[in-house]
Order: structure tokens, then sequence, then C-alpha cells
């Protein structure tokens, strides 16, 4: 799928928000590594963490494979409950792999992240979306930003594609998170 709206048409973001557009692609490949020095996991942290990925890889999957970027707005499957479940997905992910970590310094330095980082980029994807799509505003009021409706909001436009999921490259995540928690086994049966 192609973006149909020029980056020169796109509104501007603020200068942080596109600096963190920018940079949170290398900072998460520099934060994986100091989280994997920093990890100290038991069988049992593991097992836990692991557990808390898999709803956050199921809805980031979901969510790829509904979004259609530059085309229209989404608001089917998980979009109708939360408008940023890529984001969502991503939290609860980090929440398991802060378990599965076990030690103190990888919440915060997740949760600075999440506020240097990713609560500018969320501001100005919102931005760029009430710009490009008349009907966000009613949207916006409607659906929390990352926590979740108990109803579906509007009608159903869209439904989940595969096509979609692979295009986004979604199954990446699933490797990353299988990559981490083989190195942690690694790194808990050599006993580092």
């Amino acid at each position: 799928m192609v973006d149909t709206v020029q980056p020169e048409s796109r509104p501007p973001f603020s200068d942080w928000s596109r600096v963190a557009r920018r940079i949170r692609v290398p900072l998460s490949f520099a934060f994986a590594i100091a989280y994997v020095w920093l990890a100290h996991p038991t069988w049992s942290s593991l097992l836990a963490g692991g557990l808390l990925l898999i709803p956050g890889l199921l809805l980031r999957g979901l969510a790829s494979g509904h979004v259609q970027k530059d085309k229209q707005l989404t608001t089917s499957g998980p979009y109708a409950y939360t408008r940023n479940p890529l984001y969502l997905g991503s939290i609860i992910m980090a929440v398991g792999f802060a378990i599965a970590a076990r030690n103190e310094w990888i919440p915060a330095m997740l949760i600075v992240i999440f506020i240097v980082i990713y609560v500018p980029v969320i501001a100005g994807e919102e931005r760029y979306l009430r710009q490009t799509f008349p009907e966000y505003a009613d949207y916006a009021k409607n659906v929390p930003r990352l926590a979740t409706r108990f109803t579906r909001y509007g009608t159903q436009r869209g439904s989940f594609s595969s096509e979609r999921y692979w295009k986004h490259r979604e199954y990446q995540a699933v490797i990353g998170c299988l990559a981490v928690l083989a190195i942690l086994v690694v790194k808990l049966m050599l006993g580092k």
C-alpha cells in the first residue's frame, strides 16, 4: 500500500515530535542492548513477563491488520475501542519485558522513554489525523487515546487483512520478542 498523502503535504509536527519520530527506532535498539545487560531474569519472571507479551503482540497484530495508513480513518477492530492500539500493545509488551527482566531500572527507563519519545509522537500523529480526516474530531471525542472503551465505537468500516499485517511487517515484533526472550534464557542458563 502506497501512501496517498505526499510528505510535503503533511502538517508539520512540532520540532521535538519530528525528532522523536526519527530516533524512536534507533533508540529502541539501544534500549534493547541496555535491557539485556541490566536484566536479571528468573524462570518465574520470564514466564510471567513472557505471558504478558502475548496479549500485547495480539493487539498489535490485530491493529496492524486493520490500519489503512493515509487512506481512511481506521475505526474498525481494536481502533473501535482505543485510538492507539499499536501503542497500547507496545505498552503491554513493555510491562511484560519489565517483569521478565526483574530489574527496577527497566520500568523507570521505559517510563522516561514513553514520556519523552512516545507522548510527543502520538500528539504529532493525532494532529496529522485531525487535519487529514474531518471525522477524527468526533472519533477522538468518543474513543480514548490509550485506555479502552467497553463498547465499540461507531460502525465498523473495514476488516482485518492478513495482507496489511504482512505489509506493515508486524511479524517483526514477534521475532524480536522471541529473540529477546531467547537471549534472556541464555543469560539465565549461563548464570549471568
